[in-house]
């Protein structure tokens, strides 16, 4: 019997040691060349000497670096929050029993499916300053006299970039609540009726409290996206004007390959985690409340 768990166990460990290969060479080295580098005076070209945490000294006196860690917290928030209230609300409205559901269910994923950079370009001209259709819109009905400046502006192009990801990630949101609206027993909302509940208090206390997992978890992911997004701000504003835009990891790219600093870069960039561990820590005790819906131990 020994011999047998013995086996088991190597050949669980032989199927595992490919997946085990991959998360190395592609997520553990490059972390870890990531943190050696912001220890270090690293340059294109140049390897750089060990000059302890000089970078994040650096970093902590640039009003430019922690505009971007304001940005980024601005983008985060404000994006999140109204992609999970629109997605749930999409959720909630595609979890009846509508005419061609499949069809609408299918368009609402259209903006997740859409590579971002081809999203980025078409809300290029759709911003643009000169042929945007919005101010199009608006001036032909009367409400505005002249296009509006949405890349121009630092408060336009910030409310511009934020709504840009809010179009692509609420069908993330929703397909996903979707599917744990779906797993929800409908014995429990029978016996909310028979007692006589609202549909605020169907909601409230047999909707919310069974997708609280999935919440925790959806979240964490929307989070994580919309922390580390590159390629929509890139494309569309490439941090500007005056900084307005620039999140984390957009910063830390302009300092490290235009710029020429790696090390600098490296450092913005693993200043960063912990506000991803935050997140993760998040889907952690999201779940840990579920398991004590189930009756398991913390």
């Amino acid at each position: 019997m020994s011999r047998l768990s013995q086996s088991k166990g190597l050949m669980s460990l032989w199927f595992m040691l490919p997946a085990a290969t991959v998360l190395l060479l592609f997520l553990a080295y490059p972390l870890g060349l990531g943190v050696w580098l912001g220890f270090t005076d690293a340059r294109i070209g140049r390897s750089g000497q060990f000059i302890g945490l000089e970078n994040y000294r650096w970093l902590f006196d640039d009003p430019v670096f922690w505009l971007a860690v304001f940005n980024t917290v601005l983008y985060t928030v404000s994006a999140s929050i109204i992609k999970f209230a629109l997605g749930l609300w999409l959720a909630l409205l595609l979890n009846h029993h509508l005419p061609f559901k499949a069809l609408l269910r299918a368009i609402v994923l259209l903006p997740w499916i859409v590579p971002t950079v081809l999203s980025a370009i078409a809300f290029w001209w759709i911003y643009d300053a000169q042929f945007s259709i919005i101010s199009w819109s608006l001036i032909k009905l009367g409400i505005i006299d002249e296009y509006i400046d949405f890349l121009g502006d630092p408060a336009n192009a910030r409310a511009s970039v934020i709504a840009a990801n809010i179009w692509r990630g609420i069908p993330f949101v929703a397909i996903t609540l979707l599917a744990g609206l779906q797993t929800i027993p409908q014995s429990l909302y029978e016996a909310a009726v028979i007692d006589g509940a609202s549909p605020w208090q169907r909601f409230r206390y047999v909707t919310f409290p069974m997708l609280t997992p999935i919440i925790a978890v959806v979240m964490t992911f929307s989070v994580l996206f919309t922390f580390t997004d590159f390629q929509l701000i890139y494309v569309l504003t490439r941090g500007g004007p005056l900084n307005a835009t620039h999140l984390m990891a957009t910063l830390s790219f302009q300092r490290a390959i235009p710029g020429g600093q790696l090390g600098e870069g490296a450092a913005i960039a693993v200043a960063m985690i912990p506000f991803l561990l935050a997140a993760i820590l998040f889907s952690y005790f999201g779940l840990q409340r579920r398991r004590w819906q189930q009756g398991g131990s913390d």
